[in-house]
C-alpha cells in the first residue's frame, strides 16, 4: 500500500505513536525492512538518500514501488536529505511519496525560501514534503552529514518556518546526530525543548539520527510529538556486524545466497525492536 507521508503520519500524530525510516542502500535492506514490517504489521517509511540514489540509479525505485504497491503494509517512499530543488524534482520523476528538502545549514530566510520552493514543486503533483530547522550533529559511520556542534531548533522559530514554507512535516534538532556515537559521547535529548516546538507547531514532528540514543528518551521523544524516527547507520551496522562474521567462518564463500541470509536476519532483528520502540507494530489496522 504506497501512501504519501502526510496520509501516513497523520495517524501517527493521532494515535501517538512513531513510523520508522529505515534507509535503503540495496535490495537485501529492501527485503529484511518489508519482510518485518508485514510480520509485525506496521507501517513503515522507505529512506533513500540522494548518494544512495546516485549508487543504486533510478530504476531502483521502480523496483521499490513495485513492492510497497503489492504490500499488505502502508508504506511510503521518501528522499532522505534533498540537498537541493533538483534533487527534490529528480526523486518526484522517479515515483518518491515523500521529499525532504533540506537547507537547515542555511540562514533562517534562505531556508524558508528554499524550502517554499520544494513546497511548491511537490505540492503541485501530491508529494508530501519534510524540512528541517537547525542541524543534526555528525557522530561515526554515516553518509548523511551532518553539523560539528549541533544547532538546536528555537520553538518560536519553528512555528513561523512552518506558518510561512508549509512543510507537511518538520526535523527538529533537539540533541541527536547521524550515525553512531564514540564511547566518549553520551547522546542526550533536550525534550523540554521538544516539547515546547510540539505546542506551537501543527504539523508532525521527525527526529533524524535516531541510531544511537536511550530507548527511554527515544520512547519519551514519541510520547512529546515525534511522529517519524530516521534509523541508518544501526541497522547497516547489525547487517555487515553478521556478514563479516559470517565471511571471517567462511573465508573462501562467495555465494551471495549463503552469505546475506543470517545478514539479513540481524537487520530484520534490529529493525523489529525498533518498530516496537516506536509503537508501530499491529497500527495497519489505522489505514484503509
Amino acid at each position: 500500500m504506497l501512501i504519501t507521508m502526510k496520509e501516513l503520519l497523520s495517524a501517527a500524530q493521532k494515535h501517538r505513536f512513531a513510523v520508522g525510516a529505515f534507509n535503503v542502500g540495496n535490495g537485501e535492506y529492501l527485503r529484511a525492512i518489508m519482510e518485518t514490517a508485514e510480520r509485525l504489521e506496521s507501517p513503515v517509511i522507505l529512506a533513500i538518500h540522494p548518494s544512495e540514489l546516485e549508487f543504486l540509479t533510478d530504476s531502483f525505485v521502480a523496483y521499490c514501488r513495485d513492492i510497497a504497491n503489492k504490500a499488505k503494509v502502508p508504506t511510503v517512499i521518501h528522499l532522505d536529505h534533498g540537498g537541493s530543488v533538483e534533487h527534490i524534482v529528480r526523486a518526484i520523476r522517479c515515483g518518491f511519496t515523500s521529499v525532504m528538502i533540506d537547507a537547515s545549514t542555511k540562514p533562517f530566510e534562505e531556508n524558508i525560501r528554499i524550502t517554499r520552493e520544494a513546497v511548491a514543486i511537490a505540492r503541485a503533483v501530491g508529494v508530501t514534503v519534510e524540512a528541517e530547522l537547525g542541524t543534526v550533529g555528525q557522530a561515526e559511520g554515516s553518509m548523511e552529514g551532518g553539523s560539528d556542534e549541533i544547532l538546536y531548533t528555537d520553538p518560536q522559530e519553528a512555528r513561523e518556518f512552518v506558518e510561512r514554507t508549509g512543510a507537511d512535516t518538520l526535523a527538529v534538532a533537539i540533541g541527536t546526530a547521524h550515525g553512531m556515537y564514540p564511547k566518549s559521547r553520551k547522546p542526550k535529548l533536550q525534550l523540554d525543548r521538544l516539547k515546547e516546538i510540539a505546542s506551537l507547531v501543527p504539523v508532525p514532528l521527525v527526529l533524524h539520527g535516531g541510531s544511537d540514543n536511550s530507548p527511554e528518551e527515544v520512547a519519551e521523544s514519541i510520547r512529546l510529538g515525534i511522529c517519524k524516527v530516521n534509523i541508518s547507520t544501526e541497522m547497516k551496522k547489525a547487517f555487515f556486524g553478521r556478514l563479516r562474521q559470517h565471511l571471517a567462518e567462511r573465508p573462501n564463500e562467495c555465494e551471495p545466497t549463503v552469505l546475506f541470509p543470517s545478514a539479513i536476519e540481524a537487520a530484520k532483528e534490529l529493525i523489529g525492536r525498533k518498530m516496537e520502540l516506536f509503537g508501530s507494530v499491529g497500527k495497519r489496522s489505522l489505514y484503509a
